[in-house]
């Protein structure tokens, strides 16, 4: 690995990410609210939608569909999307370019048994033939900037990781996010950020880190150990919404306000966000699968949890989150 820098900026096909720091593609959590929340804290130089299915999407409505749904200031956005076959690639792709996607993301990672049975997420990319028929559509029926998302691979020694980012650049990628476990890997697994670092000398793509950061010296580890030119923050983002923001300062030196509001304010900003971008039948269900990881940095934040998971409408866990953080000093 050459000698570890940290590049303030990327430029892909003309799109300037900067700073090279990215929200991750979470489902269920990487809708239009949680990106309005983490990008107003700052930070964030690139947004990703959650996973979108890409036979699905061209009969979707962006006006009330909660996969879909994006605010104006939601910039720059890329959009990820899972499929099988080329064919499902050129209306999706259309469907993108109506809806002023800033970029494409393959996901590649996905072990999901729904991803299995259709054989998307990580069932394609041990497929490279058919991979390789999807990719070239892709290239073929956009000039955006073409992302993949993939693991590490079955093996940390076999130079599998290596040869598959080779294939991938050779498809026309443009930009390649590692999460660093490998495939079957829990996310409990210490991340190998490390095996990034092998194979990064080994294109000419920009590389993203992925995995395991939940604080700025996480990000500045990653970053020595990988060599990556960018980092996509995942969970962590949501335990903290102000990560981004803090490793923007603290480890890209850029001068970024960090916001000192505490955690109920967070939270209602979190649900008042919730309340502006969908209708009431899909609210609480985001609620509660964003305070499951919110709520993990609290002590006793099992409490919140549970109290949010049992609530039947969206004033009541309001009200039940005011009573929990009035109590607990965070």
């Amino acid at each position: 690995m050459s000698a570890f820098i940290i590049k303030k900026a990327l430029v892909v096909r003309g799109l300037v990410i900067s700073p090279p720091i990215a929200l991750a593609p979470m489902v269920g959590i990487s809708h239009s609210a949680f990106r309005s929340l983490v990008q107003g804290k700052g930070g964030v130089g690139l947004l990703f939608t959650e996973m979108l299915a890409a036979k699905r999407l061209p009969h979707d409505n962006a006006q009330c569909s909660p996969l879909l749904i994006r605010h104006i200031s939601e910039k720059p956005l890329i959009y990820q999307i899972v499929a099988a076959s080329e064919e499902e690639i050129g209306p999706a792709v259309e469907k993108l370019h109506r809806l002023g996607a800033e970029g494409i993301d393959l996901n590649l990672g996905c072990p999901a048994p729904t991803q299995r049975r259709q054989g998307t997420g990580a069932v394609l990319a041990a497929n490279p033939q058919q991979l390789s028929k999807v990719l070239r559509r892709l290239r073929k029926d956009t000039k955006l900037p073409l992302s993949v998302k993939i693991r590490l691979g079955n093996s940390p020694e076999s130079g599998e990781l290596r040869t598959f980012c080779l294939f991938l650049e050779a498809e026309g990628v443009d930009m390649i996010t590692i999460h660093a476990r490998l495939n079957g890997e829990k996310f409990c697994r210490k991340p190998r950020w490390e095996l990034i670092g092998e194979v990064k000398d080994a294109v000419s793509v920009p590389i993203w880190a992925n995995g395991g950061i939940f604080s700025a010296a996480d990000a500045r580890n990653c970053l020595e150990r990988s060599g990556a030119d960018g980092l996509m923050i995942g969970r962590g983002a949501v335990e903290c919404p102000s990560l981004c923001a803090e490793i923007a300062k603290e480890v890209y030196g850029l001068d970024v306000a960090l916001h000192q509001t505490d955690s109920w304010q967070t939270y209602t900003q979190f649900i008042d966000l919730l309340e502006q971008r969908f209708a009431p039948e899909r609210q609480l269900g985001r609620l509660k699968q964003f305070t499951s990881y919110f709520a993990a940095s609290f002590q006793f934040g099992h409490h919140l949890a549970a109290a949010i998971q049992n609530s039947t409408s969206i004033d009541q866990a309001r009200r039940r989150a005011a009573r929990f953080f009035s109590r607990s000093a965070c």
